[in-house]
């Protein structure tokens, strides 16, 4: 059978009306309370609904940024299957992402991977379900300056990014380092994706 290219509609044709933000995240559970608690905790939410089935939290002037539904029995979503990654939620400065994490280490949550990706330095943790989110801070003070790193000789060459300790960064941020140069991704060798770290 033959095949055809389609003419696919221009993303930002201004007659196609655009969402005006992302509102919320939803997760099926079968440990709500388990689950409530740890979000509440990273995102340092409070409780904007909760019964025996379903459980909204917020952070912001938002009802609801991330919803429970609890089911009971579901089973582990196995590695190497196809889905969603991460979500991601961005801080203000270096200086409110490493408050965070030093936080969050008092309470024995650890992020399992820290990498700065050239347009943002970022944290990943896994919650109860294995789920992956992502806190990020933006390294350039522009989506034009963010976006223009993606066509950099640098990027090419890394689409992924360089590693970081976020003991050492919070270390060096204490001792007065510029928050600029500490975002400022360094150098680095050829990285692909077969370097994620993919459940």
């Amino acid at each position: 059978m033959a095949t055809q290219t389609q003419e696919r509609a221009d993303p930002r044709d201004p007659q196609i009306v655009s969402p005006s933000r992302l509102a919320h995240v939803v997760l099926r559970t079968s440990q709500i309370k388990n689950m409530m608690r740890w979000y509440k905790l990273v995102l340092n939410a409070e409780t904007a609904f909760e019964n025996d089935e379903i459980a909204f939290i917020s952070y912001d002037e938002e009802h609801h940024r991330i919803a429970f539904v609890n089911i009971p029995g579901l089973k582990a979503v196995p590695d190497g299957v196809v889905g969603l990654h991460h979500v991601a939620f961005t801080y203000n400065s270096l200086t409110e992402l490493l408050g965070n994490y030093e936080r969050l280490r008092e309470h024995g949550i650890m992020p399992q991977w820290c990498i700065n990706h050239g347009p943002t330095t970022s944290m990943y943790y896994e919650d109860p379900d294995r789920n992956q989110l992502e806190f990020q801070v933006d390294n350039f003070d522009t989506v034009e300056e963010a976006g223009r790193f993606f066509h950099t000789d640098a990027f090419a060459t890394n689409t992924i990014g360089v590693d970081f300790d976020p003991a050492e960064l919070l270390r060096r941020a204490r001792a007065g380092e510029d928050e600029t140069a500490l975002k400022t991704r360094p150098p680095s060798g050829p990285r692909g994706v077969d370097t994620i770290r993919i459940r």
